[in-house]
């Protein structure tokens, strides 16, 4: 079922705060991520700074909009692969200012606002703005969050697919592309309502547990595991999963023992092309998870319960959404009733 194609599902699944009626009058003016921002035409050149504000570009018939890309988890959505073979990938990880100004873009469109925000790892927005270069960060890393706490920042709400859908709609007017953001959310609405749906159809118990593991600095280590209010947060709320780490940051550090403690009943890990740590091999993180004299007696290592995901999907991405009906087909296949 993984990318089924609901294009056609009815326009009555779109959510009525991101209903598209009128093609988009120049110069478009709002606030994105605190910042006022202001876009005299529809951009002819972009740059993308994050796999997430690269794909929806992709997802809106933009991709001959897009002149670079930059900070990649995972390969790219298939359906896409073809057209991004033709563009060019200025980094896999963090893209320097220079090689991004070079490409001359009307907007760069990013993932992170640590990437570009006020102390932005490849610039602040100020320094594109002054060169006449527009920036739009998706509200998903923005919205109900705080970044000025560092690192991954800290969720001051929990995430939502609100703020995705607010992303591609605001996306499809700066390009005057309304039909397509309005496909493109009514798709993911009803892969999400799909998902939801299935779950519940599959008497899970009352109490089901999971923790995921994003990656770890080394193995053996303390690991980054998601907190209650991010994306796997979201993916877990919404399919009635309690998570056994309590943190509202986005990726805390906690012990294998806390973990072995609370034992979860499922493991979700990240798979990805990344090799930044040890533990960003997938491989290495089940070996780990299968031979580690504490994680090897959880309950969820006893009974293979241990579901892969896409990395990207563990982030506030579109993919979040794909990675909600994984899980959910995951659970499907699995037995809690030994």
């Amino acid at each position: 079922m993984k990318h089924v194609c609901y294009s056609l599902i009815a326009a009555s699944l779109l959510p009525a705060s991101y209903a598209i009626a009128n093609d988009t009058i120049y110069p478009v003016t709002l606030t994105n991520c605190g910042t006022e921002i202001s876009v005299p035409s529809a951009p002819q050149r972009t740059v993308t700074i994050g796999q997430s504000a690269t794909e929806i570009l992709y997802s809106l018939g933009l991709a001959d909009r897009v002149d670079g890309t930059s900070v990649w988890f995972n390969p790219v959505l298939p359906q896409f692969a073809e057209v991004n073979e033709q563009i060019e990938r200025i980094a896999n990880d963090d893209p320097s200012f220079e090689a991004v100004v070079n490409k001359r873009p009307d907007l760069v469109a990013v993932q992170y606002e640590w990437h570009v925000g006020p102390t932005g790892s490849v610039a602040s927005r100020d320094q594109f703005h002054e060169l006449g270069i527009a920036t739009y960060i998706m509200p998903a890393d923005c919205d109900t969050k705080d970044n000025s706490t560092g690192g991954d920042g800290t969720r001051t709400a929990a995430f939502s697919t609100e703020s995705i859908y607010k992303g591609i709609t605001e996306l499809a007017e700066i390009y005057d592309v309304q039909d397509a953001g309005e496909a493109l959310v009514a798709d993911l609405n009803a892969r999400e309502e799909h998902a939801i749906d299935l779950a519940s159809s599959l008497n899970l118990p009352e109490d089901l547990s999971a923790v995921f593991w994003f990656s770890s600095t080394d193995l053996g280590v303390s690991p980054f595991v998601a907190g209650q209010l991010g994306a796997p947060g979201y993916m877990m709320e919404k399919l009635g999963i309690r998570n056994v780490i309590e943190s509202d940051e986005e990726w805390p550090t906690v012990g294998w023992e806390s973990i072995a403690k609370a034992d979860p009943d499922v493991i979700v890990i990240a798979s990805m092309d990344r090799r930044r740590f040890p533990a960003d091999d997938i491989e290495a993180k089940r070996e780990f998870l299968r031979s580690d004299p504490v994680t090897r007696e959880m309950t969820a290592i006893k009974n293979n319960r241990i579901v892969e995901m896409d990395a990207h999907a563990m982030s506030a991405t579109m993919r979040s959404i794909y990675g909600l009906e994984s899980l959910a087909e995951a659970l499907a296949n699995m037995s809690f009733h030994e």
